[in-house]
């Protein structure tokens, strides 16, 4: 059994059914995440509420890969787990011990953040079914000390096809939605904060890589240059790609980009 007064976080794990308390918290902050003030301010607000024992939503954060949906969500519990905040990390294909899991915790006097990172489901699968019944409740009300976040590239979770679109009919003035589509929207309709993460500007993505080379002293033009052509071989612009220039270059930082040595 977890004593959530010293554990801040854990994992589900499948294999075994438990818990697994994470003992090493990542250590990203609020104020690490830039690029993203408004979602993170709409996020912190929920957060808030929640803690405060408030009327708070389910969140979906959707929207381009690396754009930081994941490290909001890992900053909050770093900002609010003195408060009384906790988070348990449950993968796509544990869903289906997601009832267990909150049965659990659903009495305990702190407030739990269920985290379900990279959230999609292909045509036939039926494992959202759990997630349905604890957004929302069946016979039992959903428990007031759970919410769930969650982060996808799919804003609706489901994979959306043109074909879906083909019987989508205009009646009296009113869009009705084809069976697929009015699917596709039932489960993330459930969320109601849906937060949406962009690509970066060129000077956007750049602001974030000065701030992982705040003190260097080569050629800053240079090295933006540098974090461009890295860019543009992955194909993003994004705070992940940032980082990943960062891991890549900071051991050569005393010296010129594009430099030999």
């Amino acid at each position: 059994m977890i004593d959530w007064n010293t554990t801040y976080a854990a994992i589900w794990r499948q294999r075994q059914e438990y818990l697994r308390p994470v003992m090493q918290l990542d250590s990203i902050r609020l104020d690490d995440l830039l690029g993203i003030d408004s979602q993170k301010q709409q996020l912190i607000d929920n957060t808030e509420k929640f803690l405060a024992r408030q009327p708070a939503n389910n969140a979906l954060l959707w929207g381009a890969r690396g754009t930081g949906k994941s490290s909001l969500i890992k900053a909050l519990l770093n900002a609010y787990r003195d408060r009384g905040l906790r988070m348990i990390e449950v993968d796509k294909q544990d869903l289906i011990y997601l009832p267990e899991i909150v049965d659990d915790i659903r009495d305990h006097p702190r407030r739990f953040i269920i985290f379900c990172d990279d959230l999609s489901f292909e045509t036939g699968e039926s494992r959202y079914k759990s997630l349905k019944s604890v957004l929302e409740g069946s016979l039992e009300l959903p428990p007031e000390n759970v919410l769930l976040y969650a982060t996808s590239n799919r804003r609706h979770l489901l994979p959306e096809y043109l074909r879906d679109n083909l019987d989508t009919r205009l009646v009296d003035g009113e869009v009705h939605y084809s069976d697929a589509v009015e699917e596709q929207i039932s489960l993330s309709d459930r969320f109601g904060l849906w937060l949406p993460f962009y690509p970066q500007p060129v000077q956007g993505y750049l602001d974030i890589v000065d701030s992982y080379f705040p003190g260097y002293a080569g050629d800053r033009d240079a090295l933006h240059r540098a974090a461009l052509e890295f860019a543009q071989t992955r194909a993003a612009k994004s705070g992940r790609t940032a980082r990943q220039f960062y891991n890549f270059f900071a051991k050569s930082s005393d010296r010129e980009p594009g430099g030999t040595g």
